[in-house]
């Protein structure tokens, strides 16, 4: 049975942020608002959850799938920062985007891209997620709520609810969510590509 709870969008309880963290910790997956679209999440070492998400989304081998991070120093733990990507990743943190960079030995070989050994970052502007994170003490690791056949994620718990009930342990109701990605950006080979457009603003990449 899924478990919904209510969380304050701008205050979040501390006592129920702990009781998200606890099922995370306990293998479970979890649906989240972020401050683009809701979100899938697991612990970042349980195989099980991940295979639960990749089965949700009918993700293949190749899906790439995303670390959500507290803050720059954490980023630069799980992924390779060149200067330059740093710069941007300041200047662009926290917001909606995810990008795609070197995964270095701390992220476990099956969350990353089996072809090129990368990893999506974010560093959500949330203050639910914010509190997530900072009680779990590690990244969160993460998917898009993007369903096949969708065109968009839900926006909303109960639309999110009435597509997952019984195939997901808990789901986070913070009031109305965006239903827009991240936008995608590639920095592994020197310069910012864009891999998707969605929410975050692409003029400060050009």
């Amino acid at each position: 049975m899924t478990q919904v709870i209510e969380i304050h969008p701008d205050n979040p309880q501390a006592r129920l942020i702990s009781q998200v963290v606890a099922v995370i910790r306990d293998g479970g997956v979890i649906a989240y608002p972020t401050d683009s679209s809701y979100a899938l999440g697991c612990h970042l070492g349980d195989k099980d959850a991940l295979e639960r998400i990749r089965r949700i989304r009918q993700a293949g081998k190749n899906h790439n799938f995303t670390l959500v991070c507290r803050d720059l120093s954490e980023i630069a733990v799980y992924a390779r920062v060149d200067n330059w990507a740093y710069r941007l990743l300041r200047s662009l943190t926290p917001g909606p985007y995810t990008f795609v960079l070197r995964a270095t030995r701390e992220v476990p070989r099956r969350l990353q891209n089996p072809k090129r050994k990368t990893i999506g970052i974010r560093v959500p502007e949330h203050p639910v997620t914010q509190a997530l994170l900072e009680t779990l003490g590690e990244p969160l690791m993460s998917s898009t709520l993007l369903l096949p056949g969708d065109e968009q994620p839900p926006s909303n718990a109960v639309e999110v609810l009435d597509k997952l009930s019984g195939k997901v342990d808990l789901v986070i109701d913070s009031g109305p969510c965006g239903f827009e990605p991240t936008t995608v950006v590639d920095l592994v080979d020197g310069a910012p590509v864009v891999l998707r457009y969605g929410k975050g603003d692409t003029s400060p990449l050009s």
